[in-house]
């Protein structure tokens, strides 16, 4: 593949302050790009944009000369990123690149859990409502929208690959390695990561049968989650060094492909990272930073359901397992950074980063992914644009972003025309101090036979076919502790018919 014709400008550059010739290297702009006011500062009087000194014919332009890497990050908690208010887990990787992002305080999957809300970022369109949903008999997971991306569907890596770009993919995320998915489609070249959960990887010894009391306490799906655990133990024995687990896997392979595709340029990578998706058993030198001096069995996996089940003992532990891991992941994403800074790809790479969803831990009186409880710890996600002439850098935006709107803001960033049109929303507009053609005055999900709605003031979920409704008032009740649907009929009808089955176009099965 031929190189595209890159910005023409070289360093240092030469640009003028107060009068006066002054020198910006490569690596003062790359400081510059997320430094908020301090870049206001050293580029010229405080409010000027950031860029506004800077040689026109530097700045990147978008269309066919910047590239594009997506992180996903699977079962990311929003408030356990420190940009977003946490103040115990350590994610300094997370909070640099939020200093350096737009950072969306309201982003929602449009479909949970893991496969759906991949569709959606993958394509542009939402999973939900998830209609002609049937089980594929070659895997287990029997929940509604859990099925292969439509084959009269056009995927982001599809249209881009006819644009010219080297589409590069990394995954340990097990479901995508069966080929129905079609997660791989339109990548030029694809690597899957091997070992995670339950993929059938490695056959199982009587060392698992050994350990799995040591690592498993119950629970109400005890039975599932016994078979999951004795296949991933089989699957992790023998490592020894940090880099053999899988988050530095995911994360070392990206830094391979930066390294391959600088030199055929642009391309687009998706690196799709499954942790901190359980089981958690990261080294203990992350989990040391959390909790220390636990004995028992580890909980390693969560039975999703109530979790009364469980000692406030071990779901102290099993929080703790969990932070670490999300430290573990946000040290590897920072190598991935790292990685990025030194090849000089910030400066001609849009970076967006997303979770598709969260995980409970006993805070609403859950544990693990229940449709059924769809508070903040499942549905809230982090979600940043990285722009690499720094627009919105260290901003936030209240709009609803979500899962599907990955691919209409890539093509939007680049100027491109989807072949057909996306109900996703191009976020780059956002960027600019403009407002995407959607206003979303209100966003709804769904997860299997659940689905959620929320808009300014209130947070409502129910049944799909609107029995059973949980609501929340935001104003008085933000962290949803008092159900007042009882109540509020009213409200729970307007936003059943007027936003779920108005974004589902009928009624739900």
């Amino acid at each position: 593949m031929p190189l595209r014709e890159r910005s023409s400008a070289s360093f240092p550059v030469i640009y003028e302050r107060d009068g006066v010739n002054q020198t910006l290297t490569r690596r003062d702009f790359l400081k510059i790009a997320g430094a908020g006011a301090a870049g206001v500062t050293l580029l010229g009087s405080a409010g000027c944009s950031r860029f506004a000194q800077l040689p026109e014919e530097y700045l990147p332009r978008g269309g066919s000369r910047m590239n594009v890497v997506v992180v996903i990050v699977d079962s990311l908690r929003k408030d356990h990123v420190g940009a977003y208010g946490n103040d115990w887990i350590k994610t300094p990787s997370l909070d640099a690149l939020a200093g350096q992002s737009l950072r969306f305080t309201r982003a929602y999957p449009e479909a949970i859990p893991s496969i759906p809300a991949r569709r959606g970022i993958h394509t542009g369109l939402r999973s939900f409502p998830f209609r002609d949903w049937e089980k594929w008999f070659d895997d287990d997971v029997g929940l509604r929208g859990w099925q292969p991306i439509p084959r009269d569907q056009t995927t982001l890596a599809e249209i881009l690959a006819d644009e010219g770009y080297q589409n590069l993919f990394v995954t340990d995320t097990l479901h995508q390695f069966r080929p129905f998915y079609d997660m791989h489609r339109g990548f030029h070249v694809f690597h899957f990561i091997r070992g995670q959960e339950r993929d059938f990887f490695r056959p199982r010894t009587p060392d698992s049968s050994k350990r799995i009391d040591e690592v498993l306490i119950g629970g109400p799906s005890a039975s599932h989650a016994r078979d999951i655990m004795l296949q991933y133990l089989a699957n992790t024995q023998g490592r020894e060094r940090e880099e053999d687990w899988f988050t530095p896997q995911v994360f070392m392979k990206g830094m391979e492909f930066l390294e391959a595709a600088r030199g055929d340029q642009p391309f687009f990578l998706v690196v799709d990272n499954y942790d901190p998706h359980e089981p958690w058993d990261p080294p203990d030198k992350y989990t040391s930073l959390y909790d220390d001096g636990y004995s028992g069995p580890e909980p390693w996996t969560s039975s999703s359901g109530p979790s009364d089940w469980l000692t406030e003992r071990q779901l102290q532990r099993m929080r703790g397992l969990y932070a670490g891991e999300v430290t573990m992941m946000d040290t590897w994403l920072g190598n991935f950074l790292d990685k990025m800074e030194e090849l000089n790809l910030f400066e001609n790479t849009l970076l967006i980063l997303l979770s598709d969803h969260g995980h409970a831990f006993g805070e609403h009186g859950f544990a693990g992914k229940v449709p059924g409880a769809l508070y903040p710890e499942l549905t809230d996600i982090t979600y940043l644009i990285r722009h690499p002439g720094g627009k919105g850098a260290g901003q936030t935006s209240e709009y609803f972003a979500s899962t599907h709107d990955v691919a209409p803001t890539v093509l939007g960033s680049l100027g491109i025309e989807p072949p057909s049109p996306m109900q996703g929303q191009d976020l780059t507009v956002l960027l600019d101090g403009g407002e995407p053609e959607q206003t979303r005055e209100y966003f709804t999900a769904g997860y299997h036979d659940h689905v959620w709605a929320r808009d300014e003031n209130y947070v409502m979920f129910a049944s799909a076919n609107g029995s059973e409704p949980s609501l929340f008032d935001l104003r008085e009740d933000p962290e949803m502790k008092k159900n007042v649907a009882g109540s509020n009929g009213d409200v729970v009808r307007r936003m059943y018919e007027g936003y779920i089955l108005k974004d589902a176009g009928g009624p739900l099965a």
